[in-house]
This record gives structure tokens, sequence and C-alpha cells, in this order.
């Protein structure tokens, strides 16, 4: 083998070598390493604006999972959501599950507002308090409509 070649190889071994390093820091700082970690919760929305698969999920601002699918119930004409919560992480059965927004201009997250019930979920059960999405369009609209009547 020439130098030539015998340096293009360990350029071409090195360039590998980072392209592997960051797949992998990628794919733990975006939690895709822990997809098999935790259990899975469902619930049910009237509104699901803003968020989809891989959306946060967050409680006292802090990420303890995400959204893993979202499906429209055709009978009930309800966005119908599952998500992951992280292993360790136990969420009382009284709690609520809301769709927040990190701002006016930022984007949608689900939310876990903790309850004070002594007993918690499990992997497979169905939050049944929720509340979707606000639009900020419509609530404009109201506040103008209302306002010019008086």
């Amino acid at each position: 083998m020439s130098t030539h070649t015998k340096t293009e190889v360990l350029v071409g071994g090195v360039v590998l070598a980072g392209a592997i390093a960051f797949g992998v820091y990628a794919s733990q700082s975006t939690g895709l390493s822990q997809a098999s970690n935790g259990y899975e919760l469902g619930a049910s929305f009237r509104s699901l604006e803003g968020v989809g698969v891989g959306t946060d999920v967050r409680l006292a601002g802090v990420k303890i999972g995400t959204v893993t699918d979202v499906t429209l119930n055709p009978d009930t004409y309800r966005a119908d959501t599952s998500f992951s919560v992280a292993d360790g992480i136990l969420i009382p059965d009284d709690s609520a599950i809301v769709i927040s927004s990190e701002g006016l201009l930022g984007g949608n997250f689900v939310e876990v507002m903790p309850g004070g019930s002594p007993f918690y979920f499990e992997a497979g059960d169905q939050v049944e308090d929720t509340q979707g999405a606000v639009s900020l369009i419509s609530l404009l609209v109201k506040f103008v409509a209302g306002d010019g009547s008086e």
C-alpha cells in the first residue's frame, strides 16, 4: 500500500468513528435510546393541536416521557393519544393531562398535573381527566367580538 492509501484509510476511519459517536450522542439526547424504558398510558383529547408523536410529556417542567401514538377515534371524534412515562415516575390516578404551550410563539407539550391520590396509574391505564389545546386565535376572536358591543 502506498502512503496516500494508508492516509486515506486512516482519515476514513476517523470520519466513520466521528459519525458513529455523533449518532450515539444524538440518539441519547433526543431520548430515542430510552424508548423501551418506561410504561404506556393513554388519554383522549377534544383538541390535540400542536401535539404529535415525539412531543414531550412534562411534569413540573421536567421531561418524563414522550407521545408515542396519536389516532382519531371515529366514534367519538376525539384524539386518542398514547404516551410513555419513564420508569420510577409514579403518577397519582387522579391526575389531569393538559395540553400546554411554551409561550405565545412556542410549541405545545403534554403536561401532567399531579393529583393527590395515594394510588397510581399502571401501565396501559387511561387518564380520564384531560384538557385539550386552547386556540389562541379563537380566544382573540371571542375577545374582539365581545368587546365591540358596549
